[in-house]
């Protein structure tokens, strides 16, 4: 039997036939008919963002921490452009999202119309797909295929736009069971000859190094429960981009930390010295690689990846295998395990692991004056851990530095800006987190500068009484600008401050929240405390030391075994700017 309805009512049901409970948006004309069902109906909720960027961050936010896919709503014009850089970070960051934009009428499409813009070409880049309907016949059917792009291979952003006549007019409903999909069936499983000889390099190797990444949360928690067993059961050091934090335990006996500009020594020594390098679901991004040339020089190299355009594109590797991270990690643990291996003698190589661990990279000179952002973020970890916790950060020194002393036990809780680096995705992020859990605790770690990017999103986490933590580390500066200032510009602090912050105390009240400001060591824990026994949003405004640099650094176009580190670490010639150079 088939369904007659406006196309704006079929955005709706398909909404519903997908399982989607909530919609981030901002309302405008183009988009009045598809808002006008949302009120008829009470399946699915709506939130009401203060600016589209938002809603977008806010999507991701809430498919990063579920698995399922983000949906967002906006007008057309401005609406569909303030979404451009939230798509960008969830193309960059392999996000699903499924984003509606309204349109002018089909017949005012090219005659520049009020609030037009051509969304599909603005968005082409920085989406894996879009849609211009022109149809209500083929609308509902453009849906179910936007959501099977969305979540299927590579997880990505897709847009659909929607002409308001289109909303208007009648046209057939497509089930999803109907729809056509076949066209887009990415491979996820790799051959038997492939997975043997991802077992053979395994079984040579003397200093082997798993080094994962997002991929393997996107494959789902099957894939970072076999992470897992596959460690334990080769006995294999893991490490991780910042991506991937949480696919294996902060705790687990083989994790090295995070590698990268800014990953822990240890990791990144690693990873230049071994003789096997096993790429679990990462891209080889500029902030991992460093020096291409000189990236893991002598290492035989394996890449696990669904996406086909990854393998290659920016290190040549031996033994390139294109899959879904949970169906080849499965497979090379059945292998592995029917050859009755046990775990090689690696015992040579964790002591020279062990020896970098002794650098203890991390270490900074503790203040009783001032708070540090690294002690800040330490009392954070030690009176929040072991609770239902969900991380976002902003964009900075503050992310870097909650990804080296925050421990993430399991994966979908740690959400952050990667590839596009967007100040201003925390807060919102947050917020859709926190809609998706609401019995959690949810902080946002923050500088100041990102903050007030989406700092209007207070508006959002009041109306909807969403007690999201706001763990600002303010330092008056644009920390991670200046640290380069500092270090690779002779010092010259070109507009990396503002001179003109507002009270953060008075900006959460201004809002209807509570505000909290702590600038002394002794008193940050019952600070701390205070904001999570708050139940409501809460700004927290942590004044830290205006000067200090995240260490360990990985300076642009050096390679791994070349890093500054901070002056209290063990090894290396303190510098006249404060760091060790190794």
């Amino acid at each position: 039997m088939t369904r007659q309805m406006t196309g704006a009512k079929m955005v709706v049901q398909a909404l519903k036939d997908q399982g989607v409970d909530t919609v981030f948006g901002y309302p405008g004309g183009a988009v009045l008919p598809v808002y006008d069902e949302i009120f008829q109906q009470n399946d699915i909720r709506h939130i009401l963002v203060r600016h589209e960027q938002g809603a977008i961050h806010a999507a991701e936010g809430y498919a990063r921490s579920t698995g399922k896919p983000g949906v967002a709503l906006v007008t057309s014009g401005p609406g569909a452009t303030n979404a451009v850089t939230g798509l960008t970070d969830a193309l960059m960051d392999s996000i699903p999202l499924v984003v509606f934009s309204g349109q002018v009428p089909t017949f005012m499409i090219g005659t520049d119309a009020f609030q037009e813009a051509d969304t599909v070409g603005i968005t082409r880049p920085c989406t894996k797909h879009n849609w211009l309907v022109k149809d209500t016949d083929k609308l509902s059917e453009t849906i179910h295929q936007a959501f099977h792009v969305a979540t299927s291979g590579r997880p990505g952003p897709v847009l659909i736009d929607l002409p308001k006549d289109v909303q208007f007019a009648d046209g057939e409903y497509t089930p999803p069971a109907k729809a056509k999909v076949s066209h887009y069936q990415p491979k996820v499983k790799a051959s038997i000859e492939e997975i043997n000889d991802i077992v053979a390099l395994i079984e040579k190797a003397e200093r082997p190094v798993f080094y994962t990444g997002g991929g393997v949360i996107n494959s789902g928690p099957g894939a970072s429960q076999l992470l897992r067993e596959l460690v334990d059961a080769t006995g294999i050091p893991v490490t991780s981009t910042l991506m991937g934090l949480g696919a294996y335990p902060a705790s687990g006996r083989h994790w090295l930390g995070m590698l990268g500009m800014h990953g822990l020594y240890e990791a990144n020594m690693a990873m230049h010295g071994c003789d096997l390098m096993v790429n679990i679901g990462a891209r080889f991004d500029d902030r991992i690689t460093g020096r291409i040339q000189d990236f893991s020089p002598n290492s035989k190299k394996v890449h696990i990846d669904i996406d086909p355009s990854s393998i290659n594109k920016i290190i040549r590797v031996d033994l390139p295998v294109i899959g879904d991270v949970g169906h080849v990690l499965e497979d090379v643990l059945k292998v592995w395990k029917s050859r009755g291996r046990r775990k090689q003698d690696l015992s040579a190589w964790w002591k020279q692991i062990d020896g970098w661990r002794d650098v203890r990279c991390l270490t900074y000179q503790p203040s009783e004056t001032v708070i540090k952002p690294q002690y800040a973020l330490e009392r954070l970890e030690a009176l929040t851990k072991g609770m239902d916790r969900y991380v976002t950060t902003e964009v900075g020194q503050h992310q870097m530095w909650a990804a080296q002393f925050l421990g993430f036990e399991d994966p979908n809780r740690w959400m952050t800006s990667g590839g596009l680096g967007t100040m201003g995705y925390g807060f919102p992020a947050s917020i859709g987190v926190q809609l998706a859990h609401p019995e959690s605790l949810v902080i946002n770690v923050a500088g100041e500068a990102s903050w007030l990017m989406n700092m209007q999103e207070m508006g959002t986490a009041v109306q909807y009484r969403l007690p999201v933590k706001q763990f600002i580390l303010n330092n008056e500066r644009l920390g991670m600008v200046r640290q380069w200032q500092q270090l690779l510009h002779g010092e010259r602090y070109s507009s990396s401050w503002s001179e003109a912050l507002p009270d953060f105390v008075k900006l959460a009240e201004a809002f209807g929240a509570k505000g909290i400001l702590c600038k002394d060591p002794k008193d940050l824990d019952d600070a701390i405390m205070e904001m999570l026994e708050y139940d409501g949003p809460v700004i927290f405004d942590c004044l830290v030391e205006k000067h200090e640099n995240c260490f360990p650094m990985i300076p642009s176009g050096k390679p791994h075994n070349e890093m500054l580190l901070g002056e209290a670490s063990v090894e290396g010639a303190i510098r006249s700017d404060g760091a060790v150079l190794v």
